[in-house]
């Protein structure tokens, strides 16, 4: 094949992929908050949805985040998101299950941090919730899973929420609009890496 024949077959691949990409965006005709879920076993669940609150502040948009389970204040993008101006951050967990061993006081914990999360599901003034690591809390039993999608469901029409966590419940997948499934593939840890400054903490 020649130069020139490659080009003219390349050209006609991307016009006809064009018209498949120009017909899906005319089909998109509506906007809403949108619910998104990362979850999976992999690694860059909450990076992912951290990383969106880039993108809003990018635009002017405040953003909330309720950290459970996780208890720690000196990751990297706590420290940074905080000082933000459009950015309410609250840690809300105690640490890991394995640390507190408490079900009584695990459980406590989470009902207390799902009414902050609340109390900001219901305020339209933010435009991106990221409920981080919110799958756990569920998938324990601390949280009634048919409370939190009744909370999710009478959001305000224009805010959308990321849900990061393994195990996603299905009823969680099914209400969503956008569900992403990170795969563990290969991780430093598993070889004897500590979690690593700007990369897992």
């Amino acid at each position: 094949m020649t130069d020139t024949e490659r080009a003219q077959r390349y050209q006609t691949r991307m016009q006809r992929q064009k018209k498949v990409v120009d017909a899906a965006i005319a089909r998109a005709d509506r906007t809403q908050g949108l619910l998104l879920v990362h979850t999976g076993n992999g690694k860059g669940k909450s990076s992912s949805a951290f990383g969106m609150i880039a993108r809003a502040l990018g635009h002017g948009m405040r953003v909330g985040v309720a950290q459970f389970i996780k208890g720690r204040t000196d990751t990297g993008e706590e420290a940074f998101y905080r000082s933000q101006q459009n950015v309410i951050w609250h840690i809300l967990g105690e640490g890991f299950t394995w640390d507190t061993q408490n079900l009584e006081r695990d459980t406590e914990t989470a009902q207390r941090g799902w009414a902050v999360a609340q109390s900001m599901l219901q305020d339209p003034t933010f435009d991106l919730i990221i409920l981080d690591e919110l799958t756990y809390p569920i998938k324990f039993g601390w949280l009634d899973l048919s409370m939190v999608l009744n909370d999710l469901k009478e959001r305000p029409p224009m805010q959308h929420v990321v849900v990061t966590g393994r195990a996603a419940p299905d009823a969680l997948c099914a209400m969503a609009d956008t569900v992403t499934e990170m795969t563990d593939i290969k991780h430093a840890f598993r070889a004897g890496i500590q979690a690593q400054k700007g990369i897992d903490l």
